[in-house]
């Protein structure tokens, strides 16, 4: 079953701390909201059962998506 990822708890952070560095930057905005997007792709091609390939692809994206938030998370704001 498709699991949704929390990007706050991968990245140990709080909710409160994502949304304040979002609002201050608008890259790390923009990356977020892209992450979110990435992560609804990946539900829906686990659900939708698609290639092994496919799958693969989209969750690499995402993975590297999560480290260039981690990166600008630790960045001086």
């Amino acid at each position: 079953m498709p699991v949704k990822h929390d990007l706050c708890q991968d990245l140990n952070r709080s909710h409160d701390e994502i949304q304040g560095r979002r609002a201050q930057d608008p890259h790390l905005d923009a990356l977020i909201d892209k992450y979110a997007n990435l992560d609804k792709q990946v539900l829906q091609a686990e659900a939708e059962a698609r290639s092994d390939e496919e799958l693969k692809k989209l969750k690499e994206k995402r993975v590297n998506l999560k480290d260039e938030i981690s990166q600008r998370l630790v960045a001086p704001s």
